[in-house]
């Protein structure tokens, strides 16, 4: 049984802004539900996306729920 080399982020080609993006997707969610609406990242990078990709994605949602209340209420 070999041992494997678990591969650095150097050795992949990671940076040190390379974070798992997932994180700053449930970050953006997360300060969505929060009422936090400045993005912690900077304009222009990957994280940034992901965070607005998070937090767009809690807006559209809360959208539909208020769509959803008002239609009901309608009736």
């Amino acid at each position: 049984m070999s041992y494997s080399h678990k591969k650095t982020r150097k050795e992949r080609g990671l940076g040190k802004y390379d974070a798992p993006l997932k994180f700053q997707y449930e970050q953006g969610y997360g300060d969505f539900k929060r009422g936090r609406v400045n993005c912690p990242y900077h304009t222009d990078t990957m994280q940034n996306r992901e965070w607005t990709r998070g937090f767009n994605t809690a807006y559209y949602e809360q959208l539909e729920k208020v769509k959803e209340y008002e239609a009901r209420g309608r009736g």
